[in-house]
């Protein structure tokens, strides 16, 4: 059976929609009600938008849940529009902790890229261990601020098209703006298969990422 999953923002809306799905959500560990029935539906346009596993990498936010779908569906590239949807279970190992440890993780993939052409420049490296260092509560608002800009800098100086993107990769990790933006920065191409095989992972046991695996 095909598992389907949604991320919302913080406050329980979706990104792109914007819809507030509060009333709709699992409560003492029961399913939400289903959503109502909309007809023609239309991708990216209109209907109930959700992911299978394989792309959980383009679609992460802080939240994220397990949903099931009814009604006809319309599969695309990367997602699935349906008529009916509702919220199963959220994926509590999923959280602001987990994500910015995630986003460390992809940005370290990439960081020898930029270290081979400029391997005296640490900020890169050092905005990622502040990064992670904030995650454990370690690192104060102005010191991941301080990196960021740090690691921004890096980038903009780069010349190298590949280190300029790992190096914004390390700002992006600082930011914590998506973890995708992280993957997608950082020569997707050049790391997906890592990529997609920590995607599995992070449904189970995010809170493991950037430990070294």
């Amino acid at each position: 059976m095909t598992k389907y999953y949604k991320i919302l923002t913080a406050d329980n809306k979706g990104e792109y929609s914007k819809y507030d799905f509060t009333k709709y959500l699992p409560v003492d560990g029961k399913p939400g009600k289903w959503l109502r029935k909309i007809e023609n539906i239309e991708m990216c346009e209109r209907g109930y938008h959700c992911f299978t596993p394989e792309h959980i990498l383009e679609w992460l936010n802080v939240q994220l849940y397990e949903v099931e779908i009814k009604g006809r569906r319309v599969h695309g590239d990367n997602k699935t529009v349906a008529q009916q949807m509702r919220f199963i279970r959220k994926v509590d190992a999923w959280n602001d902790r987990s994500a910015r440890a995630f986003s460390c993780w992809c940005a370290e993939r990439v960081l020898s890229m930029f270290e081979k052409e400029y391997p005296n420049d640490k900020r890169p490296r050092e905005t990622i261990e502040t990064a992670r260092r904030y995650a454990d509560g370690l690192a104060t608002d102005e010191e991941l601020a301080a990196a960021r800009y740090a690691a921004g800098a890096s980038a903009w100086a780069a010349e190298g098209a590949v280190a300029g993107y790992a190096a914004w990769a390390a700002a992006r990790a600082a930011a914590w703006a998506a973890a995708r933006d992280a993957a997608r920065d950082v020569a997707w191409d050049v790391a997906r298969g890592s990529f997609n095989e920590l995607a599995a992972k992070m449904l189970t046991a995010p809170e493991r990422c950037g430990k070294g695996e």
